[in-house]
């Protein structure tokens, strides 16, 4: 196994921002973004990282890249370290595998969710009011019902903390008229990333995207796509309606931690052994479905 990476400190690069699972390092038209190994729950990052998780999850994102780029353009560019800025060369060791080089953008101020089954903060709020985000649903809905048709139902970005579902009225004070073009692209994504997953045996329940526009205009799919951190992945042998579902997400990890005495501030608790190695195999899992391959982390490392 390759050694975690929590944090890179690549000191001849210019840090741009560091989030909670990704480092974005800035050059002139392009940023270089490294996914760590790191995993939060109830917005605190873990002292532990998970090994290989940036790996899955920049290949997972690039798997997607290629897959939806007839229907919206994207800002990857490569992941071959060779093409990366010379100055990134002495750190190829820790950016094989994770690491994508990407078209600089003018990310919007916003997330893009899209949701066809009623599940998380939907449910939630559909329990008391029979509404997601304010968008009224038929009556007698279950937990982990398949919505009539996938709503768009965006979220404000947050530094710290969660994000804040949004009426579609609100994102468009935000984002101004392309509020339109967002959501017909965002379902347009969503039914495709669908369909393709449930040939697979996965369910897409939900996911956000997250676009931004280039010097010269191109809206653009820009940040993570598709991965088990930004959707909800079901088992669909296993869908049931009403009740939760087996899922490819860090459930595992927010499973554990409610069963013990921590208070949800930081500091976090240690994560015992053996619940690192089932969130890493739920990682595992999503990969080797979505993309119908073995996940050998050697041939990244």
């Amino acid at each position: 196994m390759p050694s975690t990476i929590k944090e890179t400190n690549f000191k001849s690069l210019s840090l741009w921002r560091k989030g909670k699972v990704r480092d974005v390092y800035t050059f002139d038209t392009t940023l270089l973004m490294v996914a760590t190994d790191r995993i939060s729950a109830f917005d605190v990052i873990m002292n532990e990282g998970i090994p290989t998780k940036g790996i899955l999850l920049t290949q997972l994102s690039k798997f997607w890249f290629y897959k939806t780029q007839h229907i919206i353009p994207n800002h990857f560019i490569s992941d071959t370290i060779s093409v990366f800025p010379p100055e990134t060369f002495e750190y190829s060791q820790q950016l094989r595998g994770r690491s994508m080089l990407v078209q600089k953008t003018k990310p919007l101020p916003i997330e893009c969710v899209v949701r066809g089954f009623l599940a998380g903060s939907g449910w939630k709020e559909y329990k008391e009011s029979s509404t997601v985000c304010g968008i009224t649903l038929p009556e007698g809905l279950q937990e982990s019902s398949r919505l009539p048709q996938p709503i768009f139902t965006p979220a404000t970005k947050a530094e710290e903390g969660h994000d804040e579902n949004i009426s579609f009225e609100q994102a468009k004070e935000i984002v101004g008229p392309i509020i339109d073009t967002l959501k017909k692209v965002s379902i347009e994504l969503f039914n495709f990333a669908n369909a393709y997953l449930e040939q697979r045996g996965i369910i897409l329940a939900d996911t956000k995207f997250e676009f931004g526009i280039t010097e010269n205009g191109v809206l653009m799919l820009i940040d993570e796509a598709l991965t088990p951190d930004s959707s909800r992945y079901w088992l669909k042998s296993e869908y049931a309606v009403g009740k939760a579902q087996y899922n490819f997400d860090k459930q595992v990890l927010r499973d554990y931690l409610e069963t013990t005495s921590w208070n949800k501030q930081y500091p976090a608790p240690n994560l015992p052994v053996e619940v690192m190695d089932r969130i890493l195999g739920k990682y595992k899992e999503a990969f080797e479905y979505v993309t119908g391959e073995p996940f050998h982390w050697e041939q990244y490392g």
